[in-house]
């Protein structure tokens, strides 16, 4: 039996499946990345601050599907990222107040959030967006 060197229909056939399946996978796995919010860095010891990664994981829950994975804004919520959350209330009493009792669009999120995670969520919009 002679073994042919010039690929099969169904080779090229299976490859070119394989390849577009390939090419969804990855694009799909684009798209999800693209909707998580920044990690919190590690610290001098080695280790991320606990608060923030508290206060990344109560933005990612309860904040980013309206101003955006990082804090860009969306139509639905201002920007919030680049040092626009304490340009807009440089008392940090005024932003914990917008948190906790809304304002315009804002729900109020007072009675479902712990002051800790209030504190956590301002410091990781503050510190890491």
């Amino acid at each position: 039996m002679a073994l042919s060197i010039v690929p099969r229909v169904e080779d090229r056939e299976v490859r070119g499946f394989r390849l577009a399946a390939l090419s969804l996978c990855i694009v799909i796995a684009a798209g999800c990345a693209s909707g998580t919010s920044p990690e919190v860095e590690a610290g001098p010891d080695g280790t991320p601050d606990p608060v923030l990664v508290e206060g990344r994981s109560v933005y990612s829950d309860r904040c980013s599907s309206c101003h955006g994975a990082s804090g860009g804004g969306t139509r639905n919520g201002p920007r919030l990222s680049g040092g626009r959350l304490l340009q807009a209330y440089p008392d940090p009493g005024d932003a914990v107040a917008v948190v906790s009792e809304g304002r315009d669009r804002m729900p109020a999120f007072g009675g479902l959030l712990t002051a800790g995670e209030i504190h956590a969520v301002l410091r990781y919009i503050n510190e890491v967006l």
